[in-house]
C-alpha cells in the first residue's frame, strides 16, 4: 500500500510521551520491532504472544483505522508513535545501538524457537544457514549453553561460523560430514529462505527431535519423506518472531551476554546499492541504515 515507509527493526530515543504513559519517559533508549498493535484481549495477547494474534498490526504497511494514510508507516520515517505496550527497553551500550536494531526481528526470530524447544546445556543444536538469521541463531544457542553445530554450503564459511560460536561446522553438501551426525540432534533451527531438501536435515534428528523453520522461501520446499518422521517420532515445526514479553527477555539476555548483530552501516543514499548487494548475498550479516542521513 503506497506510500510505503518500511522499517521494523528500530532503535532510538523517546522524544515525548503521552499523559498516561508509565513504562517509558523522554530520553529513554528504546526499540520497536515488528508489532505496533494487537487486539490486546485474545488468548494470545493475554499470554504475551501478540505475534500470533489475529489482530496483530505490523510496524509498516499494515491496515489501520488511522488516517492518513490508512496503513502503518515504519521506521524509515522521521518519527514513530507507538502504544507503550509495544515499545521495548534497550540496555546495551549506546555505541552498540546500530548492531542492536536487528535483534528486534532477526534476534527474536531465532531466540524464540531456541527457548521454546529447550536449547541449553546438554542439548545438541544445529543451525542451518549463517546469514542474517543464522548468525544470530549460532550466537544465541552458544550463549544458552548448547553444543552448536552450524551447517554451511561452502568450506569458506567454516571459519566464520566458528568465530560466531559454533562448536562444529558441517558443509551440508558433503555427504560424509552429514552422515557423521545422523540421528544425533535434539533440535535444528533452519534459517534458510530458499527451497531445499529438508530430508537431509530431518535424518540428523534423534528420536523426538524437532526441526523448526524460520526462513520463508518464496516457493515451497520439496515435500519431505514421511518415513523420516514416523520412524523416529520426529517433528517439523514453524515459528514467527515472538511476543513483546519474550522480545524484552531476548534483549535483556543479549545485553547481559554482549550479543549484537554483525552489521554494515549505510547512509540512506546507499540503500539501492545495498539492496542489490543483498540480492547477491554480499552482506555480513545485516545492513543497518542511519535514519539521520535521510
Amino acid at each position: 500500500m503506497y506510500h510505503c515507509v518500511p522499517g521494523h527493526e528500530i532503535v532510538g530515543r523517546v522524544a515525548a510521551v503521552g499523559d498516561h504513559v508509565s513504562r517509558h519517559k523522554a530520553g529513554d533508549l528504546v526499540g520497536v520491532g515488528c508489532i505496533v498493535d494487537s487486539c490486546q484481549h485474545c488468548a494470545e495477547c493475554d499470554e504475551g504472544l501478540e505475534n500470533y494474534c489475529d489482530g496483530m498490526i505490523g510496524t509498516y504497511n499494515a491496515p489501520t483505522p488511522d488516517a492518513p494514510p490508512g496503513h502503518t508507516l515504519g521506521g524509515y520515517s522521521q518519527q514513530l508513535v507507538v502504544h507503550e505496550r509495544y515499545v521495548l527497553k534497550i540496555t546495551h551500550l549506546e555505541d552498540q545501538l546500530a548492531a542492536v536494531a536487528p535483534l528486534l526481528c532477526a534476534g527474536i526470530t531465532t531466540y524464540s524457537p531456541l527457548r521454546h524447544w529447550g536449547a541449553g546445556p546438554g542439548k545438541k543444536v544445529g543451525v542451518v544457514g549463517i546469514g542474517g538469521l543464522g548468525h544470530l541463531g549460532i550466537k544465541l544457542a552458544h550463549a544458552m549453553g548448547a553444543h552448536v553445530v552450524a551447517f554451511a554450503t561452502s568450506e569458506s564459511k567454516r571459519t566464520d561460523a566458528k568465530a560466531l560460536g559454533a562448536d562444529e561446522v558441517v558443509v551440508s553438501r558433503n555427504p560424509e560430514e552429514m552422515a557423521a551426525h545422523a540421528k544425533s540432534f535434539d533440535f535444528i533451527l533452519n534459517t534458510v529462505a530458499a527451497p531445499h531438501d529438508l530430508d537431509a536435515f530431518l535424518a540428523l534428528l534423534k528420536r523426538d527431535g524437532t526441526m523448526t523453520l524460520v526462513g520463508a522461501p518464496a516457493a515451497p520446499h520439496p515435500s519431505p519423506n514421511v518415513f523420516n518422521f514416523i520412524m523416529r517420532r520426529r517433528s517439523l515445526a514453524g515459528s514467527m518472531i515472538g511476543g513483546i514479553p519474550e522480545t524484552q527477555k531476548m534483549l535483556d539476555f543479549c545485553a547481559e551476554k554482549g550479543i549484537t548483530a554483525d552489521i554494515e552501516m549505510i547512509r540512506a543514499e546507499e540503500i539501492e546499492a545495498a539492496y542489490e548487494r543483498m540480492l547477491k548475498g554480499d552482506v555480513k550479516c545485516r545492513f543497518v541504515m542511519d535514519i539521520a542521513t535521510i
